[in-house]
């Protein structure tokens, strides 16, 4: 028999569990005794192991310390063998369980996702219809909403590389070279080798990649350069402000084209799952075209709500730009923010207008990046029709 104790939490998240293995033996013979389809969880990438346990949270409780401590004596460690030569910031370091038949020793810690997050969309496209171009060294696909380009911590089986390579039936998978978000369509670069895929990488550090976006608005937008600043913080919603703050990252991008075109209808809406987020039914949207100058997480989205113009369907933004429509000064980064009597009041401020944001869309929202290009355009490519057209 292997038996295992619930260890501490070193992440936080609600559908994680972490074990600390009391005896030594087989993966999927230690996760016969909690139930666990082990088999699955590992083909999702749902499962990590480190050597040694990471430090525990401050949140830790007293039993949980004691047995981080228990573990991780130097004593203990030092009849280890898989731990010689390492340090311990290098044992405690985690990684992917790619097979049952992993060997886990007395001592190990284990990180189990059992709920993964979930693309059920991947089952319902034509991913071959979805591709733009093959080459020898990438493939462009036209990225389906409600999708991962490059998987999550906890599933990296139902993404669209995943996907992409099985509909090419190529041997080799392909690789991510940049992300989209999974609410967003268009045009995405994938490499077929890791020598291309750090290639890119370095097209992309170097901007010479250039990227354009078509954004379905619920208000026009002025034709022109945006510029805003984001706080640096990796957690959504992202907040920006216009105001220069030292270390906040700068978010620029350029407005080309704003023409008023019909609101999609009910069917489409329905079909692509997109949420009203409150907003007041009108007749028309507008469609920008958008050159993207930085490219920071969320940031379109995110600098759109701020000047008024949220994107149709954006459950996360929506709400609060229409929030601070009704209760001007309620955004403490927004034009018409309140002076505040204290850096705590203004923290308070902040907090409450992360509450007014709403959770992440289910499929799709209206923003599509329409056209890819690199090298001075000699690699060009466009996407199909956004969906609301």
């Amino acid at each position: 028999m292997v038996a295992c104790y619930l260890a501490l939490h070193t992440m936080d998240h609600q559908e994680l569990n972490t074990w600390l293995l009391k005896m030594e033996g087989l993966f999927l013979n230690i996760f016969a005794k909690f139930w666990i389809s082990p088999l699955y969880l590992i083909h999702f990438g749902a499962v990590y192991y480190a050597l040694v346990c990471p430090k525990p949270p401050p949140t830790a409780t007293p039993e949980e310390i004691d047995l981080y401590k228990q573990y991780t004596d130097p004593a203990v460690l030092s009849k280890r063998v898989s731990i010689k030569g390492k340090t311990v910031r290098e044992a405690q370091k985690t990684f992917r369980i790619t097979s049952g038949d992993e060997f886990v020793e007395t001592g190990t810690y284990l990180r189990v996702h059992v709920h993964p997050k979930r693309f059920p969309r991947c089952y319902e496209i034509d991913w071959r219809s979805r591709i733009i171009s093959v080459t020898e060294s990438y493939v462009v696909l036209d990225k389906p909403a409600g999708t991962s380009v490059g998987g999550t911590t906890d599933n990296i089986e139902e993404t669209c590389a995943t996907f992409a390579t099985r509909a090419l039936g190529l041997t080799d998978p392909l690789m991510t070279t940049h992300q989209i978000d999974n609410c967003t369509e268009g045009c995405v670069v994938l490499a077929r080798t890791k020598e291309y895929c750090s290639v890119f990488h370095g097209k992309i550090r170097e901007k010479k990649v250039k990227k354009l976006y078509l954004a379905l608005t619920a208000a026009p937008v002025p034709i022109g350069v945006i510029t805003h600043y984001m706080r640096p913080i990796n957690i959504a919603p992202r907040l920006v402000s216009e105001e220069f703050t030292t270390r906040w990252f700068l978010c620029q991008l350029e407005i080309l084209e704003c023409k008023m075109v019909p609101w999609p209808n009910a069917d489409i809406e329905d079909k692509y799952s997109i949420e009203d987020c409150g907003w007041p039914s009108q007749e028309f949207a507008y469609e920008c075209k958008i050159s993207l100058l930085t490219g920071r997480t969320h940031q379109i989205r995110a600098q759109l709500a701020a000047c008024g113009a949220p994107i149709v369907g954006d459950a996360m933004y929506m709400p609060a730009a229409k929030a601070e429509i009704s209760r001007p000064g309620l955004n403490p980064l927004g034009k018409c923010k309140k002076q505040y009597a204290s850096e705590n009041d203004r923290e308070v401020g902040i907090e409450d207008w992360i509450a007014c944001h709403g959770k992440e869309p289910r499929i799709a929202i209206g923003l599509q990046a329409c056209q890819i290009s690199w090298d001075d355009g000699e690699h060009f490519y466009e996407a199909k029709s956004p969906w609301w057209r």
